[in-house]
């Protein structure tokens, strides 16, 4: 008589691990999950859920209607590059997709993204087009900022900006449909490898919210690795989802994780240059909705504003982390 087997065979290596880190977006969750498991083709698949101490019920959902995924439920709200360092912490794939919860897998995006990385071992990162939720396309791949960039970009100066120069930092002179080597992209869909999180690191926690995938994306390439657009796979991003449920912590988040990366890589100086220019910014717009205020046009808009910013103002705006 044969006794029987004692062997206890792990479960194969998953080809894929998707982090999502999410924050009070539970319809939108259940979406992007949904899409997820209805397009995830032959690949083997591990999807973490990090919830960032939600109050909507989302760890709930995700706990009583996906229980495959891995969930996360964090008792405070931790932030985007430690939720996904946490999620990426836990993963155990071969590949790592960093994915926003405001998302839609659309059909064979996963595979294909899989596909590429597998048959370019030179490249670190791949991000897929975003597509706004009218199926046009949506600027996702950047070069690195310099600090006339900086000034210009997402300030109340960009109108006025060279366009030469917005046009080289969203990378305007490469076709949508062209995959190409950016310098960084969006951090909606970032696929990457596992040896890379093993070897450069998770991302800066330091920076809480924005411009995370900008300074991760400069330490992977600065080791050596491409970071390649690829339009053939394709996602809808519903745009700033989590972020726009705080107005004024939005506009201290984003400058402060940008005065953070100029003072990292441009130095002291450009930072404290960058600084005053920014909070001038806030100044002159107090300014501008005060006079319409004054005037009598939309005045509880114009009071709100003005709280906002002036909120902004008495932040300082140090850089984060410093």
């Amino acid at each position: 008589m044969i006794p029987p087997s004692t062997t206890h065979h792990s479960p194969p290596t998953p080809d894929l691990s998707i982090i999502i880190v999410s924050w009070n977006v539970r319809d939108l969750l259940r979406d992007c999950l949904r899409s997820v498991f209805e397009n995830v083709g032959a690949l083997r698949l591990e999807v973490i859920v990090v919830d960032s101490a939600s109050a909507d019920g989302s760890a709930e959902m995700v706990a009583d209607e996906f229980p495959q995924v891995v969930l996360v439920a964090c008792d405070e709200n931790v932030g985007f590059p430690k939720g996904n360092n946490i999620g990426m912490g836990r993963a155990s794939g071969r590949y790592l997709l960093l994915l926003n919860p405001d998302t839609v897998v659309i059909e064979d995006a996963l595979p294909k993204c899989i596909a590429y990385i597998e048959q370019h071992p030179q490249v670190g990162v791949v991000g897929a087009q975003l597509l706004n939720d009218d199926l046009t396309v949506q600027s996702s791949r950047r070069r690195f900022p310099t600090l006339w960039t900086g000034i210009f970009e997402s300030t109340w100066l960009q109108p006025y900006a060279p366009q030469a120069l917005l046009r080289e930092y969203y990378v305007e002179d490469v076709d949508d449909g062209a995959t190409a080597a950016v310098d960084w992209v969006m951090g909606a869909f970032m696929l990457t490898r596992r040896e890379i999180f093993e070897s450069v690191g998770g991302m800066d926690e330091a920076y809480f919210m924005y411009s995370e995938e900008l300074d991760w994306c400069r330490r992977i390439k600065t080791a050596g690795w491409e970071i390649i657009y690829y339009p053939e796979a394709q996602i809808i991003h519903y745009q700033g989802k989590s972020s726009e449920q705080a107005s004024t912590l939005r506009h201290i988040n984003f400058n402060r994780a940008k005065l953070r990366y100029f003072r990292k890589y441009h130095g002291v100086r450009a930072a404290v240059l960058l600084r005053i220019i920014l909070l001038a910014n806030y100044v002159g717009q107090i300014c501008i909705e005060g006079i319409k205020g004054i005037v009598g046009h939309k005045r509880p808009l114009r009071w709100q504003r003005m709280r906002a910013y002036w909120q902004v103002l008495r932040s300082g705006l140090p850089p984060a982390g410093y």
